[in-house]
């Protein structure tokens, strides 16, 4: 049976880690020919695993907030595979959590830098290289709930967020008529290289029981879960998906914060 993304070139940027290389498996594992990029020699590891595994795929050292790497990234997936269809802008940096009064400009501009600038570099030349084979194609950019409401995340990162959503609403409507699709996965909670600090954390601490117990599955998500919705806005299942942000999150901003009742109570 073929994959989801058989004989499809996928780009997967922050791919050394966390969601980026959860899906960057995944993909190969549906069929893809993946081109991994991270700032971090670790992205030659992964690219090796999904290889060893049985795959295609080959890793460029890159920052994902520098045009020329995002050129050279799709550069490779058109050399290296003879085209393009699917682009995952998912590096992202944290930034900390310093507050609006305390953060710098110079720390505010790199996370924008690589949040922001680079999912639309991403766009700007996966989706040119994508509309002018004129084969169609999906972008999926990796954003947060932090980007649809605070609480979730330092202010340059919230914004940053904000940014990439409104981003793809931007550029599928930018890229109409090419049969290029746009969208955006908005994660909560998820153990990855970047949220690593916060569960080791709550490891020292004995309370990692805590971890996610905002959301209504009370517990964090795991990368794997992420590339599941990363793989299906890339694929033809979701063919009339477009422009959108989906959520997943565990069903944290279904609700306005609330105190929590044990079942059999009445809230007041």
């Amino acid at each position: 049976m073929a994959g989801r993304l058989q004989d499809r070139v996928a780009i997967v940027t922050g791919a050394a880690s966390g969601i980026g290389r959860a899906s960057a498996r995944l993909f190969a594992a549906e069929g893809a020919c993946v081109v991994l990029g991270d700032r971090t020699p670790a992205v030659h590891e992964a690219a090796q695993a999904i290889v060893r595994d049985g795959g295609r795929a080959l890793a460029l050292e890159v920052d994902a907030g520098v045009e020329a790497d995002v050129v050279r990234l799709v550069e490779a997936a058109q050399r290296g595979f003879g085209g393009l269809h699917v682009a995952f802008a998912n590096a992202g940096v944290s930034g900390g959590m310093a507050g609006i009064f305390d953060a710098t400009v110079e720390l505010w501009t790199e996370v924008l830098r690589i949040n922001l600038i680079g999912p639309w570099l991403m766009v700007k030349h996966a989706g040119r290289a994508m509309a002018d084979a004129g084969r169609g194609g999906s972008i999926v950019c990796t954003a947060s709930v932090a980007g649809l409401r605070s609480g979730a995340g330092g202010p340059a990162y919230s914004a940053s967020k904000a940014g990439v959503i409104n981003l793809v609403q931007v550029a599928a409507q930018q890229l109409c008529e090419t049969g290029v699709r746009v969208n955006a996965i908005c994660p909560g909670l998820t153990e990855t290289g970047m949220t690593q600090p916060v569960f080791d954390h709550a490891k020292d601490k004995g309370v990692t029981h805590k971890l996610g117990q905002l959301n209504p599955l009370r517990r964090a998500a795991q990368p794997e879960e992420l590339a599941q919705v990363a793989l299906f806005l890339a694929s033809d299942q979701a063919s009339y998906v477009n422009g959108q942000a989906i959520v997943v999150d565990g069903g944290l901003s279904s609700s306005h914060p609330v105190t929590r009742q044990r079942t059999g109570q009445t809230a007041v």
